[in-house]
């Protein structure tokens, strides 16, 4: 652990920061990221925009900011693009709305929500509404407050789906929530000759069919390369707008653990990861542990998810880009919610297909720590071999890799076998085995998934390549996990690295319920 660098050029760090106007008062007292050319740009191009990002993205400060822009506050933005390339001689009506705030758990409190909110922002603006109906109040809001001030209103929506996704283990009332919402978001759609300007925020892409009711004007930005980076830093924003507190840090650490998100544009980092990192001045899964992911790893251990998978997820546009109550993808929920991100995409006859992988360590470690907790009923031991696993890799210690798990399996009690369902899944051993790896934060490579009992696994660690191979068996070891690595040539395409590589075939029963067969060969160098 570093302190904090002593220099003039030092500012305040934003952290957790939502508000535009307290970041840029004062002197510009606080670090800032310039979002405004992103800004200036979406306004150019269009006027209905929807984005989904990760939660602690910054999406709340890009609305404010929007909302500070439109709203004409010329001071709050000199020095930035838009002070030079925004015509500051109009003002327009904003409309605000958050769900940011509070639970909500039936159908009923939403009702009573969006009302306290349509009544808050009617006394704002100094308008009686005559009718008492959601969309009616917002219909009224939107058109008085256009005939007022001469302008059309900007509305602004931040965490659309929060009334949702916070009662989504219960499908019946997020329905509910689903339906009371299209209330609000329909308006949108009734009231354009109204509306300047509309943008929704949210973690999830609900379906324009079950939530817009027909609002097929609203352009979703989610996987747009331009904007890309519209919320969250660069490595170019770290190097140059923060590189006064880089001074005492690994950058090439910092990139590896942090950087990584991408939605087919610049990679970027989750901003309060890296608020945190520069205040702390230690690599830790900052993110991570702001939300405990436990729908999500339920939905994992439910469909019996086999870990490596996640690494290698390809699907459609269409599916990662929609989301609904009664139809969950796997992929679609590990996307949104910030677990994976966008490796590489493909076009097949003009549709995209996205393989998607961890956005960086942070998160391949942290899931899988997670993971291995709801794989094993031992927690306890879960951070002893983990840790003992790290202690024998660095010493080349094969012989005491092989004891490691073949105990590890050999501890686990009968009753939890036969109790719990995500140990009699076929890919049940090799995703044990591989979550050790990437809880520990390795660099691993996933080169041929081929089913659920074989996987070749690559490790890169202290100056050696480790090359994995799993095979299920029925009962006695067969040798011929080892025997694959060697017929494919697995090992070749890494001999350039001039490193030693050791070849390392495991076999496991699932009668026998853990390790059978561990065979290890090292390739010399340049053999």
């Amino acid at each position: 652990m570093t302190s904090r660098p002593t220099s003039p050029l030092r500012k305040k760090l934003p952290i957790g920061i939502q508000t535009f106007a307290k970041i840029r008062e004062g002197g510009g007292a606080y670090y800032y990221v310039d979002k405004t050319p992103h800004i200036l740009r979406l306004i150019d191009e269009g006027s209905h925009y929807f984005l989904s990002r990760p939660r602690r993205f910054g999406k709340s400060l890009l609305l404010d900011t929007l909302a500070e822009l439109f709203e004409g506050r010329r001071e709050l933005f000199e020095g930035l693009h838009a002070d030079a390339h925004w015509d500051w001689s109009q003002r327009f009506p904003v409309i605000r709305i958050s769900f940011g705030g509070g639970v909500l758990r039936n159908r009923a409190e939403l009702d009573q929500r969006l009302n306290e909110l349509l009544r808050s922002l009617a006394r704002r603006f100094g308008i009686e509404c005559a009718d008492s109906s959601v969309p009616g109040r917002f219909s009224e809001l939107i058109q008085t407050l256009h005939t007022r001030s001469g302008q059309r209103v900007v509305v602004l929506i931040d965490e659309y789906d929060k009334p949702i996704l916070d009662n989504i283990t219960d499908p019946a009332i997020a329905r509910e929530m689903r339906d009371g919402l299209r209330n609000l978001y329909s308006v949108i759609k009734d009231e354009d000759s109204h509306i300047r300007f509309a943008m929704l925020t949210g973690v999830s892409k609900f379906s324009k069919v079950s939530l817009f009711s027909g609002l097929n004007n609203l352009r979703d930005i989610t996987v747009s390369s331009e904007f890309s980076s519209i919320c969250g830093y660069t490595d170019e924003d770290v190097d140059t707008v923060f590189a006064p507190e880089l001074p005492g840090l690994d950058r090439e650490e910092i990139r590896l653990w942090y950087n990584g998100y991408n939605w087919t544009g610049k990679s970027v980092y989750n901003p309060f990861d890296l608020l945190l990192l520069l205040q702390e001045r230690e690599l830790k899964p900052y993110w991570f542990e702001t939300g405990t992911p436990t729908f999500l790893v339920d939905l994992l251990m439910q469909r019996q998810t086999f870990a490596p998978d996640l690494e290698q997820f390809v699907a459609l546009e269409s599916l990662l880009s929609s989301f609904d109550v009664d139809e969950i993808a796997t992929e679609a929920l590990m996307f949104q919610a910030g677990y994976l991100t966008i490796g590489s995409v493909q076009r097949i006859g003009g549709q995209p297909r996205y393989t998607l992988r961890y956005p960086n360590q942070e998160v391949r470690s942290s899931l899988n720590n997670v993971l291995l907790r709801r794989y094993l009923p031992d927690n306890a031991a879960v951070m002893r071999n983990t840790g003992r696993l790290y202690e024998l890799l660095l010493a080349n210690d094969f012989s005491g890799l092989q004891a490691l798990f073949t105990a590890f399996f050999a501890s686990i009690p009968n009753d939890w076998y036969r109790n719990s369902p995500i140990a009699r899944f076929e890919g049940y051993y090799a995703s044990v085995f591989y979550s050790h790896f990437a809880a520990l934060g390795l660099d691993i490579r996933l080169e041929d998934v081929t089913n659920k009992g074989r996987i070749d696994m690559t490790v890169l660690f202290n100056a050696n390549i480790y090359l994995f191979e799993f095979k299920v068996v029925e009962q006695a070891p067969e040798g011929h996990a080892l025997q694959q690595i060697k017929d494919r040539g697995y090992a070749d395409k890494y001999r350039a690295h001039g490193e030693p590589i050791h070849l390392i075939g495991v076999e496991f029963s699932q009668a026998e319920r853990g390790v059978v067969g561990f065979e290890v060969e090292r390739v010399a160098v340049g053999g």
